[in-house]
């Protein structure tokens, strides 16, 4: 099987492609802005239009719809209203696209039947917990949270965090990227990225049920 098309929308900065990309497929990136430091190719446009447009020229899909809307964050929660409400559409265009599809989207986000991600399962610097809905069986591996120390990213600032501790001091860029497993982010790009090791392991599973389709 030739390295498959994967289709990333709303991309942002490229993690979750940068996951996809490790575990074999051909990453094209879609986001309403611009996104200058994402790594593969990228295309400027309204994801859900873009989808409608061209899913059929791909293998499979992920996308990862603004999540300030369903955010427990205690700031972000405040306006959560006042931002869109997209993964009843987007779960409609997957649908509609009829391509093995992931959503992926905060903690309290309405997917549905989600699996939970968490970066200490997969020997991270961060909890960075997140929620996937995907159109076929998928793994994942148990929290690992317990008694570790992480790193918390959010907006501009990094800093780590002792097991039942709050934050601590204001530490590096450089940190926040080790962390994530991401070393060409911005500290802004980084508060809303997800560590590529979280698609690549799903991507390992995607590409797995695209061959056994194939067979």
């Amino acid at each position: 099987m030739t390295r498959p098309r994967l289709l990333d929308l709303f991309c942002g900065a490229g993690g979750a492609g940068t996951g996809y990309c490790r575990a074999g497929f051909e990453v094209i990136g879609v986001d309403i802005k611009p996104q200058k430091h994402y790594p593969f190719e990228f295309h400027q446009a309204d994801a859900l239009e873009f989808c409608a447009e061209h899913a059929h020229e791909f293998d499979a899909i992920h996308a990862s719809p603004p999540c300030q809307r369903y955010t427990r964050a205690q700031n972000a929660a405040k306006n959560a209203a006042a931002h869109p409400d997209l993964v009843a559409p987007t779960r409609a265009a997957l649908k509609a696209a009829g391509r093995p599809f992931v959503i992926e989207n905060v903690v309290g986000a309405p997917l549905l039947n989600p699996a939970t991600i968490c970066g200490s399962s997969l020997g991270l610097g961060v909890r960075r917990h997140r929620l996937f809905e995907t159109s076929f069986f998928l793994m994942v591996p148990p929290c690992q949270c317990r008694g570790q120390d992480y790193y918390v990213i959010f907006g501009h600032e990094v800093r780590k965090r002792r097991h039942g501790n709050a934050a601590g001091r204001k530490n590096s860029i450089a940190e926040g990227r080790v962390a994530m497993g991401i070393s060409w982010m911005t500290r802004g790009e980084l508060s809303e990225a997800i560590p590529p090791a979280y698609t690549e392991w799903i991507g390992r599973q995607l590409l797995a049920t695209l061959r056994s389709e194939e067979e």
